[in-house]
Order: C-alpha cells, then structure tokens, then sequence
C-alpha cells in the first residue's frame, strides 16, 4: 500500500486525483492538503508520495517542502522554467533517495504525442503548435505545447535543420504566437474546451498533423496513478511521464 498525500485537493484536478487514489487498491489517500495547509501534515499522516495539483506560483516551493519532509513528489502543476528545475534537482542531490517527477501532461495521448513529435520534427521542413484550453487556465502558453515545442527543437538541432521558413517581417499584433526554441506556439482560450493540442509539420506538398484531445480531466487519472506507482523507483529529478514508459 502507498501512502498519498493530495496538494490541492479541493481543486479541479485534485478532487479528481482523490477519488483516483481512493479508487485504487494499493493507495491509499492519507492527507489532503489545499491552501494554508501545512506540508508537514502529510508527513505525519504517513504519507511517502504527494501529488501536487497547485497553482504555477507555489509548486515550486511545494516541491522542496516534500523534499524536506522525505516524500516523493509528482507534480502536474505547470510553469517550471529551466532555473526552477535545477533548483530542485539540487535539493534533490543532499536527499539521493527521493524521486520527483513533473510532468507537463498526465494523459497517455498526449505524452504519446509530444513523443511522436520530437521523433518526426527531423522529417519536416516546418513546424508548429496549437493548443486550445478552457478559459480557467492561468498559464499560457501550456506546459505542455512549451514540453512539445522543446522536444520539437532539440530533435531539429540534432538533425542538423535550421529554422522553419518564415518571411514575417511586421507582426504587431503577435499573431505568430510564443516562439520556444524557434517554434512557434499559439494558445487558443475556449469556453467549453478542456485540454487539446495540435502538432502541426509541413513539407512542400505535404501536410502531418498530430492532434490529441482530452474531453474530461479524469483522461489524467491513469497517468497520475502511473506517476504515484513508479517515482519511488526512479530517484532524482524526472521530467515527462514518457520516462516511466515503455518507449
């Protein structure tokens, strides 16, 4: 049995990770932590996993709470930046028994997809990213069109390709959207979605699209489980769920 502890378990997400949790025959939800809440507390409940759900402006001090509480950390809370995960990859040095994994997308489609991405970027002379969420989303663009844009980049540099084509030389307005690594990222706020993301790769005369879709928050569940399961065997700083796959 696991011990799981809930960091924002009142919110959207986390009410749906409770009642997975709750679900679940080998975990066990043993503290349930939401705003002014003590990170302690799930220490002393018993808890040797915590899921963060949060807000972008506390997870990272979440993080390094669980650290210095001893507990593994999964998080899905968005707006890392490079600096924030060395931070707690360093934290994470002076406690080698813990595990942390952030993970800009808990839905196996979409880990899958940002995966298939970085492995056709290097077939394709352009590239780019649309994602589409419900308005209640603080951050833009998502966690996980920056993750998808970054892969994209890297499997680009790597191959040797430059930059996609793109003669824009007046924009304004910003029309061409977030650049990441040289990709450009549009973010579309949409009554009505919830999370969507659109890969798109062009070469003369051909187009490829990778779309994946998430109609309900609980497509997140399985992948959180997974996460809740398997951080305690994968010590040090993990980011993307890929990396506890079989890919």
């Amino acid at each position: 049995m696991i011990n799981v502890a809930v960091l924002g378990a009142s919110g959207r997400m986390g009410t749906h990770v409770v009642n997975a949790v709750s679900g679940a025959e080998d975990l066990e939800v043993v503290s349930s932590l939401d705003v002014g809440d003590d990170i302690a507390d799930a220490a002393r409940a018993g808890a040797t996993v915590a899921v963060d759900f949060t807000v972008p402006d506390a997870t990272e001090a979440n993080v390094h709470a669980l650290i210095d509480a001893g507990i593994h950390a999964v998080v899905g809370t968005t707006g890392w930046t490079s600096e924030s995960l060395g931070r707690v990859q360093e934290h994470l040095a002076e406690r080698p028994e813990l595990g942390v994994l952030i993970a800009p997308n808990f839905a196996i489609g979409a880990v899958l997809a940002m995966r298939f991405a970085a492995m056709a970027a290097p077939y394709f002379e352009s590239a780019e990213v649309v994602e589409l969420h419900h308005p209640n989303k603080v951050d833009a663009p998502s966690g996980t069109a920056t993750h998808t844009a970054q892969g994209i980049a890297a499997a680009r540099a790597a191959a040797g390709l430059g930059a996609s084509p793109d003669a824009t030389t007046y924009d304004p307005g910003g029309a061409r959207g977030a650049n990441i690594d040289g990709v450009n990222v549009h973010a579309v706020r949409l009554r009505g979605m919830v999370a969507h993301e659109e890969i798109l790769f062009g070469n003369e005369g051909e187009a490829f699209t990778i779309r994946t879709d998430s109609f309900d928050r609980v497509s997140f569940m399985p992948g959180v489980l997974l996460g809740v399961r398997e951080v305690g065997h994968h010590t040090g700083l993990t980011v993307g769920l890929d990396q506890y796959m079989s890919l």
